[in-house]
C-alpha cells in the first residue's frame, strides 16, 4: 500500500524527489519491520525462518 501511495503521489500529485523519497523510505522501513517482527517476535505459521 505504501509503494502504491508512492506511485500515485508521483503520477498525480506532482511530488518529486524530496517528498517522494520519504514515502519510499517509509515503505522500506515497513518492509524491514514486518520481516523482522514476523521472524523474531512471533512463532507459528507466518514465520519465514
Amino acid at each position: 500500500m505504501i509503494y502504491a501511495a508512492y506511485l500515485h503521489a508521483r503520477a498525480t500529485g506532482g511530488w518529486r524527489v524530496p517528498k517522494a523519497t520519504w514515502i519510499n523510505v517509509l515503505g522500506f522501513a515497513t518492509v524491514l519491520f514486518n520481516f523482522f517482527a514476523v521472524n523474531y517476535m512471533f512463532s507459528g505459521l507466518p514465520s519465514y525462518a
